[in-house]
């Protein structure tokens, strides 16, 4: 049976709504993909898409998609809620199936050594695809975002997996590993302790000992607060 692996990207652009067209039209039509979605935000200035198919058809959209956004984005200029360290921020691999993990994993793999030698640009791994512990978590490699990037990857740990060890000028770096599905949502809470509350959520329902590495462990919960002013709220 043919296999179906997910890919959920994520690209720094939700204002300039003629660069998100250009950036989806690359899943468009696409023998081999179906695109299941896509959304941009102008206040996040971000934009994800959701594509299924074959892994080489996958694959292939990908490259396109990030060329268009490293032509049509420059980080320089960029401003937005959301954390971002580069053009096309995190591409994540999602075994739909007849497909594993480690097959996702390696297909993830080839996609950043592609993307590196292609695009002259730098690529970490995450998650399943992490070369180390302190890479699983998207939030500590994306840490310091596009602006702290070069100073980060002068520090050994920060290296990138592939590409070069400069950013690029104007995409910074790209994000890329397999992973499991993963489940968002959105709270708007108002005059609450939310470092209380994400910590009894985190005891609650986070799975295996303190000693099982994060890459490892089957349930992780991740958080990205935003702050707003009253007279925004509705």
């Amino acid at each position: 049976m043919n296999k179906i692996v997910e890919c959920v990207p994520n690209f720094s652009e939700g204002r300039n709504l003629e660069v998100v067209e250009r950036i989806v039209d690359a899943f468009r039509g696409r023998q081999g993909v179906k695109l299941l979605d896509y959304s941009s935000d102008a206040d996040h200035n971000r934009m994800v898409v959701t594509a299924i198919g074959s892994p080489e058809a996958i694959q292939m959209a990908v490259f396109k998609a990030v060329g268009t956004a490293l032509l049509k984005i420059d980080l320089t200029h960029h401003r937005g809620e959301h954390p971002r360290m580069g053009a096309a921020d995190v591409i994540p691999f999602i075994p739909l199936h007849n497909m594993s993990l480690d097959e996702a994993d390696a297909l993830a793999k080839s996609t950043g050594k592609q993307l590196a030698a292609q695009y002259n640009l730098p690529v970490y791994l995450y998650e399943k695809s992490a070369s180390a512990a302190h890479r699983c978590n998207l939030a500590e490699v994306r840490k310091g975002e596009f602006e702290g990037l070069t100073a980060k990857m002068q520090r050994p740990e920060w290296q990138p997996d592939f590409g070069p060890a400069l950013p690029h000028p104007t995409a910074g770096a790209t994000i890329v590993g397999a992973r499991m599905p993963l489940i968002a949502f959105n709270n708007l809470v108002h005059n609450f302790n939310l470092s209380k509350i994400f910590a009894k959520v985190q005891n609650k329902y986070e799975l295996g000992a303190s000693s099982i590495s994060n890459c490892e462990k089957k349930l992780r919960i991740s958080k990205i607060v935003f702050t707003f002013a009253a007279d925004c709220i509705n």
